[in-house]
């Protein structure tokens, strides 16, 4: 019976590291042990327990604790496999309906040990690529239709060939893991659940390249992350997947992981590539691509952690298996992270060509309120933001793109109907231009300009005339960027005000948040027939905005700060949020 406990970011934070102990001290002494593993993608259930049994069967213990885990452990002691703490069948469509290649092994082998690695397969598909030539290895992966995961989609096989034609002798490859999405964590658990499959597809992209080193640039925020592929990279070398000489093939490689600096920037590769550099993280015009002139002046073929990932299996199943899946001008699969306002989040893999509303209903379990889905934002802060009218939309780059939003690297952030479109467009504004490295005046004035004027509108203090204004600076923003941040900037702002025209016009010309999120267009107010006329709301209101009437206690809205400490204080709730003729 093999017992692998989640130890990704999310288990430890959720208590996995608690439940470990207990699970240890009651096995002592007994045949059973725990193996570690990386999150298998089921973030609202961790702790996460899997007990794969001697007959291939698999039972999942969710949301355990202390207490729980010591039943649970007892119990397996025992021989027996309870049904008390098992993940019911609805939540399990959760896995059921992925279709896993970069997430094959995550939640399936212990991470900080290679020989697990070994034994699922790993570095099967390196000994292949060895026995073809570079030329044979890059055609792979262009059959396979590999496109860049990062974003932009550009083909990878394209710009491996790009630096594999540059006569110069030194090249490099740059792994981009500097995850910097607001409610993005595809990168992260790739590389604390799946290690040494983003390190075999450096390799291989490095021999087919005819480089000599890889560099894995890592957010420093990624503390667990980045330990994993320290060791991963040490064991890797002991074994002899890297150095000098690799496998008896004649060819040497090295990589190295380097701790990023935090600027949401530096995903954009030319700036990430001047950090590389010990230089300010800020993106450089192109031409020349990084293919031809990347670090330090040499060739540099420059992909994400999702796109390695996918590549050993790319060499092992071959090119016609991944391009079977997925859409004409989409193949393989798609990592998204499900955050928000969903019921089941986590991470998820699916074939390109599954509608939003698949993705967000039939995985995600639709919203964790039970609220109506109003919107999602894909794409992250720099995506768009589309309504649920869209759900039905396919995941690809040409469908996502036609809507206004991009597919970005993969975060998926759902709005139900409490959120405010208006009040969502300025925080990832606000995002956006608080990581603007500042180099461009559009980038740098225009996404300042673009926020204070959000905040205008959100305060009540907006015309329709700001509404084209917005539209003109996200248009001059959008065309005069140097780079992709900057450049998709207004996206969330464009496809708010394509979406949601209604909302901006309620918040400017009835001065009014149907969400009820937007404070200076609230205020709260009291419901005569309920209200008892004991006071307690005044004495708890700090701005002096209750009074009594005919022993009805009233709230002046102008004085009214809708603070809701005078919601609290009221024994009977007859005291609720208002906007307009909007009320909670």
């Amino acid at each position: 019976m093999k017992l692998l406990l989640g130890l990704g970011s999310c288990g430890i934070a959720a208590g996995a590291l608690e439940v470990e102990k207990v699970f240890s001290k009651v096995f002592q002494g007994s045949s059973l042990s725990l193996q570690r593993v990386g999150c298998n993608g089921m973030c609202f259930a961790e702790p996460l327990l899997q007990v794969i049994t001697d007959e291939g069967e698999s039972r999942y213990y969710g949301r355990l604790n202390a207490d729980s885990a010591q039943e649970l452990a007892s119990d397996l002691l025992k021989g027996v496999l309870p049904d008390a703490g098992v993940l019911p069948q609805e939540e399990m469509q959760f896995l059921q309906k992925q279709t896993r290649i970069a997430l094959r092994h995550c939640g399936l082998i212990d991470p900080e040990n290679i020989d697990s690695y070994l034994a699922a397969g790993g570095y099967k598909a390196l000994e292949k690529a060895f026995t073809l030539a570079p030329e044979e290895v890059i055609e792979q992966v262009l059959l396979a239709g590999l496109r860049g995961r990062g974003g932009a989609g550009f083909g990878a096989a394209t710009k491996w060939q790009a630096a594999r034609n540059e006569q110069e002798k030194i090249k490099y490859i740059v792994c981009n893991a500097d995850e910097g999405d607001p409610g993005a964590f595809m990168d992260r658990s790739l590389c604390e659940g799946d290690p040494h499959s983003v390190l075999q597809g450096i390799i291989i992209a490095g021999y087919a390249v005819g480089a000599q080193e890889g560099l894995l640039y890592v957010r420093a925020e990624y503390p667990l992350a980045v330990h994993r592929l320290q060791i991963a990279v040490r064991d890797a070398e002991k074994k002899g997947f890297l150095g000098k000489n690799i496998l008896g093939s004649g060819f040497d490689f090295t990589i190295r992981v380097v701790q990023g600096a935090g600027a949401f920037v530096c995903g954009e590769e030319t700036a990430l590539l001047a950090s590389l550099e010990g230089k300010r993280g800020m993106p450089q015009p192109k031409p020349p691509y990084p293919a031809a002139c990347g670090y330090k002046g040499k060739p540099t073929v420059i992909n994400n952690v999702e796109t390695f990932a996918n590549v050993p299996w790319i060499l092992e199943n071959g090119p016609e298996a991944f391009a079977a899946m997925g859409t004409s001008d989409s193949k393989g699969t798609k990592v998204f992270a499900l955050a928000g306002k969903i019921k089941r989040g986590g991470l998820v893999e699916v074939p390109m060509g599954i509608t939003l509303g698949q993705v967000v209903m039939d995985i995600g379990g639709g919203t964790v309120s039970g609220r109506p889905v109003k919107a999602v934002q894909i794409g992250g802060p720099s995506g768009g933001c589309l309504p649920a009218s869209l759900l039905d939309t396919p995941i690809d780059y040409a469908h996502i793109g036609r809507t206004g939003a991009i597919m970005g690297s993969g975060g998926l952030i759902v709005i139900d109907d409490s959120d405010c479109i208006v009040d969502m467009a300025r925080f990832f504004m606000e995002f956006c231009c608080h990581e603007s490295c500042g180099k461009c005046p559009s980038c740098r004035i225009g996404t300042q300009r673009m926020k204070e004027m959000l905040e205008k509108i959100i305060a009540g203090k907006g015309n329709m005339e700001d509404l084209e204004k917005l539209n003109e600076m996200a248009l001059a923003i959008r065309d005069g960027s140097l780079c992709g941040l900057g450049s998709s900037a207004p996206n969330p702002v464009l496809t708010t005000m394509r979406y949601f025209p209604e909302e901006y016009e309620e918040h400017i010309k009835d001065k009014r948040c149907t969400a009820l999120q937007c404070r200076a267009l609230l205020h709260y107010a009291v419901k005569e027939d309920e209200c008892a006329g004991c006071g307690l709301c005044a004495d708890a209101c700090p701005s002096g905005a209750i009074s009594e009437k005919e022993n009805i206690w009233q709230i002046n809205k102008e004085k009214c700060n809708a603070c809701g400490l005078c919601c609290q204080a009221c024994p009977n709730k007859s005291i609720h949020l208002c906007s307009g003729e909007v009320t909670q």
